[in-house]
């Protein structure tokens, strides 16, 4: 079990830079729920669930595609580097060039024309992201994972401190708060006009600053455009493109449904466009969850891999869930009974979407759960199955939002998530079992997931006025839970140890 041991290592070193990424991000979470009020966030919304689309455009699968053949036998990794650096790089800078070209249009046609800047600003961080994908798989293909994370973790540093420099110190300085004398020179800096601009401009320059931190990558990438012989990266990750087009139909497309779907006056005294920042601002709270999961992904991607071959791999894999498992379905309940501290990160008007928030961590865990799961197809390059059984979430995701948004306002729209991630769970396991046969502890996973949520079920249940008493009520339901899984699993442990 040492490799299982390995996986946990590697994860906890990409997980550093999401965790401290999450933890800073609660400050920018609290830092624009101050600035801005729910109708002006939900234009961050908007924008960014866009973005999450053609993010999967850029790149196009071709990620998973350089990890599969790189781990083929005889693979020249420097040679697959060039041709997919090459290709992405080509493409990229095309689709950016494109956007930019015909920023004012869009910015017309998504409601916000005198905004084209935003369109300029995200084409460019898209562009970026793109360019610097192949190189970062490289790292995490090498187990470079201390570089990956302390590139994510410089560059989640610096969107922090442009988000306070800009939407703090210089709006409160051109606001005349304090430091006046100073009002002059922050005028070039700081224009008030901008608003949530700011949040997509810091994004866009700390997102540039990824190109010399990742200087030796591209200073061994040598340009190699061959598209005859891409054509089996390119077959082999189309499938994958129309998979992550329809997963991130299943992430994001509530938000734009929700201001759509949502009736008029559901929310007394609050408009659709406040509601949906009020859900998005919570929205970011559940995906805590999320990004644990994406720390994990950034390591079991390779492992997964490079286990192919290994005739204990089933086993291995087997163990790798019942882990994870555990481990988000603590996480999935330490939130969850903690909500009444966490709610303070924003003021006021968004803490009543907070309702959401265990909905949406239950829904990510099935997320993980489906990405542990998908293993099979990659393995057996059948990732064809992958692209149907996410079309098949994605229209889930639209017939529950359809049905749900216009009773339960958003929370009918984390229901619909939940019911999507859960749904494709079934499918892809059942479907798996036939072409890749993995001993998956079904009735250890949902006997966890069934503990958490009870203990939950419990704090909600059992109100207690005194704010220290039930602080220490809340620890002492996660530590029922660690209790029960060092009794059932203190054998695992061991073993895993050797």
């Amino acid at each position: 079990m040492s490799i299982a041991k390995k996986l946990v290592g590697q994860t906890a070193a990409y997980g550093l830079s999401s965790i401290v990424g999450r933890g800073l991000n609660f400050l920018l979470i609290f830092l624009h729920g101050y600035v801005f009020l729910p109708e002006e966030y939900s234009v961050v919304a908007k924008l960014y669930a866009y973005v999450a689309f053609l993010n999967i455009l850029y790149t196009y699968g071709m990620e998973t595609a350089f990890f599969r053949f790189a781990n083929k036998p005889g693979a020249n990794r420097q040679v697959l580097y060039n041709q997919v650096q090459s290709l992405v790089l080509t493409s990229s800078i095309l689709l950016s060039g494109l956007f930019i070209f015909f920023s004012g249009p869009i910015a017309n046609w998504l409601g916000y024309p005198d905004q084209q800047r935003y369109i300029v600003w995200l084409a460019i961080t898209m562009g970026v992201d793109s360019i610097v994908a192949i190189p970062f798989a490289r790292l995490r293909l090498e187990n470079k994972a201390m570089k990956f994370a302390s590139i994510r973790i410089i560059n989640i540093l610096l969107v922090v401190a442009g988000n306070l420099f800009f939407l703090l110190l210089c709006r409160h300085i051109y606001l005349g708060k304090y430091l006046p004398q100073l009002k002059g020179l922050v005028s070039y800096l700081y224009q008030p006009e901008i608003g949530v601009g700011y949040i997509f401009l810091v994004n866009m320059v700390a997102n540039l600053l990824f190109i010399p931190l990742l200087w030796r990558e591209f200073a061994s990438f040598r340009f190699s455009l061959k598209l005859g012989a891409m054509k089996p990266m390119v077959v082999y990750a189309l499938p994958i493109l129309f998979m992550g087009l329809a997963g991130t139909t299943n992430e994001v497309l509530s938000r734009l449904m929700l201001d759509d779907w949502l009736p008029e006056g559901f929310y007394p005294n609050m408009s659709n466009e406040a509601a949906l920042g009020v859900y998005f601002a919570n929205y970011k709270l559940g995906m805590l969850m999320s990004l644990m999961i994406q720390a994990f992904r950034y390591a079991a991607e390779p492992f997964f891999f490079s286990q192919a071959q290994d005739k204990n791999s089933p086993q291995t894999f087997s163990v790798v869930m019942r882990w994870f498992v555990i481990v988000l379905a603590l996480v999935y309940l330490g939130i969850s009974v903690n909500l009444d501290l966490l709610q303070f990160v924003f003021r006021e008007d968004y803490r009543a979407g907070v309702i959401v928030v265990p909905v949406l961590l239950l829904a990510y865990l099935f997320n993980g759960v489906y990405y542990n799961l998908t293993v099979w197809f990659k393995l057996t390059d059948r990732t064809q199955y992958g692209t149907y059984i996410t079309v098949f979430g994605a229209v889930v995701t639209v017939v529950a939002n359809f049905l749900l948004i216009p009773v339960m306002g958003y929370m009918g729209s984390a229901l619909a998530t939940l019911l999507c991630y859960f749904t494709m769970s079934v499918v892809c396991y059942a479907i798996g079992q036939k072409y890749f046969p993995v001993p998956y502890p079904l009735k250890a996973i949902f006997g966890y997931l069934l503990l958490a949520s009870g203990l939950i079920w419990l704090s909600l249940f059992i109100e207690i006025e005194n704010f220290w008493v039930r602080q220490v009520f809340h620890l002492a339901l996660c530590l029922v839970f660690v209790a029960v899984v060092w009794g059932l699993e203190r054998k695992g442990l061991r073993q895993i140890n050797r």
